[in-house]
């Protein structure tokens, strides 16, 4: 057959356009999907902190009532902390997993919506909620909101729909959390919550009573250098060994009294209290058992923790990544000052009655004596 110049473009021209034109659609396929990327992130990303911002700010500005069992005395007037506002652990980097995790998945299910949380950690102040909160929020099935909402004691005024506005969106079969420890201790929480969901689950971190107490006071300290001794504020009368329970950081610590009121509304199985003493020597034993009572497939495990010896405190990594691992804040893991043993041990004898019937609610002993 001869060569013919015609057949040849006839061939060879359609052929090259129909590949140019493949070219500049792929291209534009991939400039489109990364622009759709960055909306999704951006978008999600800004409802958290714009409402954050927004909570942190009202917090401020607003006279905040007190909110603990009786006639409470709070140093640090509402725990204003940055714990509280979900700073000890970096922000970012907590927000930049969530979307690593979640963008795409939000990109694919257009069936996202922000939900009133199913489970809430409700306390206890130092007892470990922080650290808690971020290892659940490892869990590809658990969206939950970093800063602490408070709506339940300090701003439940403001209504249910306010409240779901502050969690993340999350899509069919992932779990909604919040975290705020002083719920634990509100006397005016467990029917509120109740009112919500009477099906809300619920976790307590719980820990030695005498060192939260210790732990309570030198948070204070950090922030109020110039208050009285840990021992002038224990005691009403200390000749006589009369423990002052006015005192919050005394107070919180009465686990069992505050339970009382919360049996009134949910059954015990409702309730699950972890152990902050655990959380930090066997924190993957301790989240089976978190995962187990949300009903969630146990995703985090030994591998995600590494232990801190300076710190004494597990820190996060991701498994699939060779990254750094994530570390407790710099407000993590003060010293305690140092507390007259005999005032140490008058705390033990106060707290053994209540330990005890705390281990008999809960069918739980936790060795703090």
């Amino acid at each position: 057959m001869e060569y013919s110049p015609i057949l040849h473009n006839l061939h060879v021209v359609p052929s090259s356009h129909v590949k140019n034109k493949l070219f500049v659609f792929c291209i534009m396929f991939s400039l489109w999907v990364y622009m759709i990327y960055c909306c999704v992130g951006y978008c999600s990303t800004m409802s958290n902190l714009t409402h954050g911002s927004i909570n942190r700010h009202e917090n401020n500005v607003e006279v905040d009532n007190q909110y603990s069992l009786g006639a409470s005395r709070d140093l640090l007037n509402n725990e204003n902390d940055l714990d509280s506002r979900g700073e000890e652990w970096d922000e970012i980097r907590g927000e930049a997993k969530a979307l690593d995790d979640n963008v795409m998945s939000s990109f694919l299910n257009v069936s996202e919506s922000k939900k009133l949380p199913q489970a809430i950690i409700i306390g206890v102040k130092k007892g470990g909620t922080r650290a808690l909160l971020e290892f659940l929020r490892l869990h590809p099935d658990i969206r939950a909101v970093g800063a602490e909402p408070h709506f339940f004691d300090r701003n439940y005024a403001k209504g249910l729909e306010w409240y779901r506005e502050l969690m993340p969106k999350s899509s069919e079969g992932q779990l909604t959390m919040e975290k705020t420890p002083s719920y634990y201790v509100t006397k005016e929480v467990p029917a509120r919550i109740y009112t919500m969901s009477k099906d809300t689950k619920l976790i307590v971190v719980v820990r030695d009573p005498v060192t939260r107490a210790i732990s309570d006071y030198t948070q204070t300290r950090s922030k109020k250098p110039d208050i009285p001794s840990f021992e002038s504020l224990t005691f009403k009368n200390m000749s006589a060994g009369l423990i002052d329970t006015t005192w919050s950081a005394v107070q919180i610590g009465l686990y069992a009294k505050h339970l009382e009121r919360w049996l009134q509304y949910f059954p015990i199985e409702q309730l699950l209290f972890v152990s902050g003493e655990r959380l930090i020597s066997d924190p993957a034993g301790e989240m089976a058992h978190v995962q187990d009572f949300l009903g969630l497939r146990r995703v985090v495990t030994e591998k995600h923790f590494h232990f801190n010896p300076t710190k004494g405190f597990p820190c996060l990594k991701r498994p699939e990544k060779n990254s750094k691992p994530h570390c407790l804040g710099k407000t993590k893991g003060r010293a305690h000052p140092s507390i007259d043993p005999e005032v140490v041990q008058m705390l033990r004898d106060f707290y053994k009655p209540f330990n005890s019937k705390f281990y008999q609610m809960t069918g739980h002993d936790f060795g703090w004596d």
